[in-house]
C-alpha cells in the first residue's frame, strides 16, 4: 500500500514538472520566441498562457515597449573644418523577434552594430554642413534624412526606428577658445569701429557749432559796434543841443558827471573852496535878504 502511494506521488510530481515545464506566461508589455536546441522555432506576440515542447524547448522575452539607443558621443568635422562633439540617440522597438534573433542574436550586440550605424549616418551627414548651420532650419532637414536612413536600416534587424534625434552638440575645448578668440576680435574690431566713427562724427559736430558760434559772435560784435555808434551819435547830437541851448548849464552838467564818477564809496577828497568843482555854487547869487 505504502509502495503504491509512493508510485502515485511520484507520477504526480513528474507530471506536475512536466505540465509545469510546458506552459509559460507572456507578459503585455513582453514578446517571446521559442527556442528549439538554441534555434528559433517561432514567436510569441500576443499575451496571455502559452505551451511548449517541455525539456527541448525554451523561451527567450523580448520588450515590446520603445527602447532607447544612446551611443557615445562622436567628434564630427564639418564642411568648414570646425570639429563638434555630437550627442545622438535614436528610439526604436522590436517589431519581429524573429528576424531580431537571426541578425542581431543579442540585445548588446543590436545596440553596439546598430549605435555604430548611427554615429555613421550622423557624422557623414552633419559633416556636410557648416558651424552655422546647426543653429537654423538646416539641422531639422539633416535629421530627416538621418532619419529616415536609419529606418530603413531598422528592418534588417526585425526593428522599427520611431525618431532620431540630436541630445547635445557641443564644440572641443581648442575649437571653443578658438571660436571665442575670433569672436572676441570682431567684437573689439567692431567696437573700435564704432568708437572711430563716433569719434569723426564728434568732430564734424564740434567743428560746426564752432564755426556757428564763431559767425553768432562775430554778427553780434557788428551789431553792438553799430549800436554803439548810432548811440554815440545820438548823444553826440544831444549833446551839442544842449550845449547850444544853455552853456552855463551843460559845463555844470559835465562837472557834477565828472565828480560824481570821481566819487566813489569810501573815498575821500580835499578841495580848496576856489577849486573848479565849486566855482558854480560860488557864483551863485545869495538871495537879497528883505527887510
Amino acid at each position: 500500500m505504502k509502495k503504491s502511494l509512493a508510485v502515485i506521488g511520484l507520477i504526480v510530481a513528474v507530471v506536475a514538472i512536466v505540465l509545469f515545464s510546458s506552459v509559460f506566461t507572456v507578459h503585455q508589455t513582453q514578446q517571446a520566441l521559442i527556442l528549439q536546441f538554441g534555434n528559433p522555432v517561432r514567436p510569441e506576440t500576443e499575451p496571455g498562457l502559452k505551451f511548449k515542447v517541455p525539456f527541448i524547448q525554451n523561451v527567450e522575452y523580448y520588450d515590446r515597449r520603445i527602447l532607447d539607443l544612446d551611443p557615445p558621443v562622436q567628434e564630427v568635422i564639418l564642411a568648414d573644418q570646425k570639429r563638434v562633439n555630437v550627442d545622438s540617440f535614436a528610439r526604436y522597438k522590436i517589431v519581429d523577434a524573429l528576424e531580431f534573433r537571426k541578425k542581431a542574436l543579442t540585445d548588446a550586440n543590436f545596440r553596439q552594430v546598430f549605435g555604430n550605424r548611427l554615429n555613421s549616418a550622423v557624422r557623414e551627414e552633419i559633416g556636410k554642413i557648416l558651424l552655422g548651420d546647426m543653429l537654423t532650419a538646416k539641422r531639422a532637414e539633416v535629421m530627416t534624412l538621418i532619419t529616415e536612413q536609419m529606418k530603413s536600416q531598422a528592418a534588417e534587424f526585425g526593428t522599427e526606428v520611431i525618431d532620431v534625434r540630436i541630445g547635445r552638440t557641443d564644440l572641443p575645448e581648442t575649437t571653443a577658445q578658438a571660436v571665442y578668440n575670433r569672436m572676441r576680435s570682431d567684437r573689439v574690431a567692431h567696437a573700435a569701429e564704432l568708437r572711430a566713427n563716433g569719434e569723426k562724427e564728434k568732430l564734424n559736430i564740434q567743428a560746426g557749432a564752432n564755426k556757428t558760434r564763431t559767425i553768432i559772435i562775430s554778427e553780434a560784435k557788428q551789431t553792438s559796434e553799430i549800436r554803439r555808434g548810432e548811440g554815440d551819435g545820438a548823444r553826440t547830437t544831444i549833446l551839442n543841443n544842449a550845449y547850444g541851448q544853455d552853456a552855463e548849464f551843460f559845463d555844470f552838467y559835465r562837472s557834477m558827471e565828472a565828480l560824481g564818477e570821481s566819487v566813489k564809496e569810501g573815498t575821500t577828497m580835499v578841495l580848496s573852496p576856489d577849486s573848479e568843482l565849486f566855482q558854480f555854487f560860488n557864483s551863485v547869487p545869495k538871495p537879497v535878504s528883505r527887510q
